[in-house]
């Protein structure tokens, strides 16, 4: 099978999973016009995606592919915060409307801060030779609008649910997880923009603040706080909704195995592996979990 097979394969992958999980979901959700509202927020956020990505490939660009998922997250809990609201008789819970708003402060601050850096980079390293070949680009894209879903699929369920309950220990405990992973995640992010921000810091690996106890506090603020957004809806899902809560491990999975935690340690052990500071800051801290060497 060749490279372009291949590429074609993996996105008929997502798409299919995608499928699978927003069936699982639509179970017991309101619906607009006989179609299921959860399908119609998986098929916006590849859409979205599908549409951004022609020009981009055209200009041979990644600079807006962070922003894309941006744009994703809010255009998608627009539609399911709108379908529901009519299909519901314009009453929206305030559980949903809650979640709706910590989704959205995250989305635009993640979005902005990335489509900032890489502007200021110049490119990202992910896509230096990606973004050149149709396939292999559009794979990408094509993950990202899975990514956009599949992170947001249980809160878009409870969402569509309209929970019209608030007053419960899984709320509290879901908004005390998703505050401190959110301020986890920003605070890592603004440590390192001012570290590199240092001439002096050119080339350097950054090893205080947060990072000095664990090599990628972002990543480890990020999933805390989905797995926050978890709990919250946790008490609202029936049936076969339960496998929407896969979005905390697939969330784990991607950044820990594929785009984020592997990619980041490979470049750090090409740019910095062998040399003392860096041996003696690797054996030392944590890979993601303060505190905890073996995670």
């Amino acid at each position: 099978m060749n490279h372009s097979m291949r590429d074609y394969v993996s996105i008929f992958v997502i798409i299919f999973t995608a499928v699978l999980i927003a069936t699982a979901g639509s179970q017991y959700g309101f619906t607009f016009n006989g179609y299921p509202i959860l399908f119609i927020c998986m098929v916006t956020s590849f859409i979205i995606h599908w549409l951004l990505f022609i020009p981009s490939y055209i200009a041979k660009t990644e600079k807006f592919f962070d922003i894309s998922g941006t744009v994703a997250y809010v255009v998608v809990l627009g539609v399911s915060a709108y379908f529901t609201n009519q299909a519901s008789g314009g009453d929206l819970g305030l559980r949903s409307i809650i979640t709706i708003i910590l989704i959205l402060v995250w989305a635009l601050r993640l979005g902005i801060f990335l489509f900032v850096r890489v502007l200021k980079a110049g490119e990202d390293r992910r896509f230096r030779d990606v973004k050149k070949n149709f396939s292999k680009f559009l794979v990408w894209w094509t993950l990202s609008a899975l990514w956009v879903f599949l992170t947001t699929v249980n809160a878009l369920t409870m969402i569509i649910n309209n929970a019209n309950y608030h007053d419960d220990i899984y709320c509290y405990f879901g908004m005390l997880l998703w505050i401190i992973g959110f301020l986890i995640e920003l605070t890592a992010d603004e440590q390192k923009r001012k570290f590199k921000s240092k001439p002096e810091n050119k080339d350097r690996f950054i090893n205080i603040g947060l990072w000095s106890i664990s090599r990628h506090p972002n990543y480890f603020g990020e999933i805390l706080l989905w797995v926050g957004m978890a709990v919250i809806t946790l008490p609202t899902l029936k049936g076969w909704q339960h496998v929407t809560l896969i979005s905390p491990i697939f969330i784990y999975f991607l950044l820990t195995r594929m785009s984020g935690v592997n990619l980041l340690e490979d470049y750090a052990e090409k740019k910095w592996g062998g040399s003392d500071d860096y041996e003696d800051y690797k054996s030392k801290t944590p890979t993601l979990v303060p505190f905890f060497k073996s995670w």
